[in-house]
């Protein structure tokens, strides 16, 4: 029998994709994914602006963090990795999605290569996908794809240090000193995820369930299908692709440190039924033992460690089948 490159999607999950009524009975950011959502094109912020004189410096930067309180979400241009090394990541991205199904299971490290869903009880918790989520520094140890390790390490190296630009931006304009990123998010903590999502013909199903990021700041590289999605003032928004932008969104421990000034939005990504969606996100986190504390008074949030963070949402995801996130933690 020849080899597929395929997850098993359908086969793992029919039950569920032969019971319909399965939609019914679930929370209003749970519903399937059907209705027409309204496109809308993020905040731009150029970051050549950074290296101009002090006014525009600081223009550049009051964009970032204004972005950041009124979306959670924004694009930036002229971040400082270069195109050829996003067109290598996309192509060899691609050539790694294209090997059989048991050479993925078998080549990456256990745990990384992920698909489906494993906790869903109903269509509107299972994401229709595949992902390679990879931590920094399990990178060079890909025997198996020894090109595509090479790439992801040059990528992996450029965008964490957007990532920390961004995160001391972010901590500037709160007044506060940024050293509390580079000690804690070290490249032994975070992580990068490659996604695929596949065409899927039922559109009850999402390509990812609605859910915030339990990280600081997320980068996302994304081709120009499109299908990501984004919740403000209680309403789906298509995002725009753009070809020349990186999109950067707030996550749940940015938001509890800024004690609620910035923040972790909901999103999701809604399939396609004819056309496959490739996207690289790298992931601003800090060790299981870090302590994230409100940085002002009075604190919206109980002091909390990020390992007991990600035991909780896992905890959550086992029993709801979904994220409850921050509302833990409220004080």
């Amino acid at each position: 029998m020849e080899s597929t490159a395929e997850p098993p999607l359908q086969e793992t999950y029919k039950a569920l994709l032969d019971s319909k009524s399965s939609i019914n009975n679930v929370g209003a950011n749970m519903q399937p994914v059907t209705e027409l959502v309204e496109e809308c094109e993020l905040p731009l912020i150029d970051l050549s602006m950074l290296g101009l004189g002090e006014s525009e410096r600081e223009k550049c930067k009051a964009e970032i963090a204004e972005a950041s309180q009124e979306w959670g979400f924004f694009q930036v241009i002229n971040h400082g990795i270069s195109e050829e090394i996003l067109e290598k990541m996309r192509s060899e991205q691609v050539d790694v999605f294209k090997k059989s199904f048991r050479e993925k299971e078998r080549v990456f490290p256990a745990g990384t290569y992920r698909w489906g869903t494993p906790s869903a009880t109903c269509l509107p918790q299972l994401s229709w996908s595949e992902a390679f989520h990879v931590p920094l520094i399990d990178i060079s140890s890909l025997g198996g794809f020894t090109s595509i390790s090479s790439t992801m390490e040059q990528f992996a190296g450029t965008v964490s240090e957007l990532a920390q630009k961004l995160a001391e931006i972010l901590a500037e304009k709160m007044g506060h000193k940024a050293t509390f990123f580079r000690e804690n998010c070290v490249p032994s903590t975070c992580y990068l995820r490659m996604n695929r999502y596949p065409p899927c013909p039922i559109s009850e199903i999402s390509g990812l369930m609605p859910h915030t990021d339990s990280d600081f700041l997320t980068i996302l590289h994304q081709d120009q299908i499109g299908g990501l999605q984004l919740l403000k003032d209680g309403k789906w928004f298509a995002v725009k692709p753009n070809p020349q932008a990186l999109i950067i969104n707030i996550g749940d421990l940015f938001q509890a440190w800024s004690n609620d000034v910035y923040k972790s939005v909901e999103h999701r990504v809604v399939t396609n039924k004819v056309v496959e969606r490739f996207s690289t996100a790298y992931f601003l986190c800090p060790s299981y033992e870090t302590r994230i504390q409100s940085c002002m008074e009075p604190s919206v949030y109980k002091e909390f460690s990020f390992g007991e963070f990600r035991q909780q949402v896992q905890h959550d995801v086992k029993k709801l089948g979904y994220k409850v996130g921050l509302p833990r933690f409220i004080v």
